[in-house]
């Protein structure tokens, strides 16, 4: 039985150990025609998403879920992508205490390289635009983790992270590790409710996506994928519009983009016969 203080809080021994790791896949897929039009979209997406915008995002999120930067540090790589990295802390740290190396956020001109810490958390994003020239299609992932110890908790964040980017895909990871022991010795696992990630999420948005999850509950491991359930085909074009497109045109697009979407979606390489159309309805 939980030991409860008056405060409805459990009571515990020390420092709450427990480590809550959230991890996001998030994709976006797009059409792309032409070679030059690859480019541009590529570019687009690294001036859409560059390191000062994800900062700003990283940033957002840490003052969402109460914890206070520590440091920060961003980096924009040739010929694409992004990173950004920040220490966090639970509480607001004494400025005498914090390590001289530490920029609490605070980016100047003369510091090109940037990556955000948190004293015993960390919140982490990478992006990575591709395209592959055989099928005309482009793909932009950000990878995003956000981990904390004690009592703040990643989940609060976790809608303002779905909305902040145009999703075809998401698969998301939430795992509670390690142990914190209440006023009595007894070891605690995990210090919320929660049987899916999906509890956590907007209606608003489920009602947009088709989900799975995967959930090992014995060992506080929660997996949920969502895929977009209604495509509208000019959200997919770059540099076209679909009134340009004759019937024949669209219905190969539509084949292409749902192709790679049903592949991520479920990590396979189907098969050059398979000409489903699960996504448009």
């Amino acid at each position: 039985m939980l030991m409860k203080a008056e405060n409805g809080k459990l009571k515990l021994y020390g420092f709450n150990n427990l480590t809550k790791s959230l991890s996001f896949n998030i994709y976006d897929i797009c059409y792309t025609k032409s070679v030059e039009d690859r480019k541009k979209y590529i570019e687009y997406i690294d001036e859409q998403y560059n390191s000062t915008r994800l900062t700003k995002i990283l940033s957002d999120v840490t003052e969402m879920i109460g914890a206070n930067v520590l440091n920060v540090a961003k980096q924009d790589y040739d010929p694409q992508g992004a990173s950004v990295v920040l220490l966090i802390s639970e509480e607001e740290v004494p400025f005498y205490v914090v390590d001289p190396s530490c920029n609490r956020g605070i980016i100047t001109p003369m510091r090109e390289n940037i990556v955000g810490h948190l004293d015993k958390s960390h919140v982490t994003v990478h992006t990575y635009p591709e395209s592959h020239p055989q099928n005309e299609i482009s793909t932009f992932r950000v990878d995003i983790d956000v981990t904390t110890c004690g009592t703040v908790s990643p989940l609060k964040a976790l809608n303002y992270l779905i909305h902040s980017f145009d999703s075809d895909i998401i698969t998301i990871d939430y795992r509670v590790r390690g142990y914190t022991r209440d006023i009595r010795g007894r070891k605690h696992f995990i210090d919320h409710k929660i049987n899916s990630i999906q509890n956590f999420i907007a209606n608003e948005t489920i009602n947009r996506y088709d989900l799975i999850d995967m959930n090992i509950y014995q060992s506080n491991i929660f997996h949920t994928k969502m895929k977009i359930r209604d495509m509208e085909l000019d959200n997919y074009l770059f540099e076209i519009k679909e009134e340009e497109l004759s019937s024949k045109e669209k219905k190969k697009i539509v084949k292409k983009l749902d192709r790679e979407i049903t592949e991520i979606f479920y990590g396979i390489n189907l098969p050059s016969d398979i000409t489903r159309n699960i996504c448009s309805k």
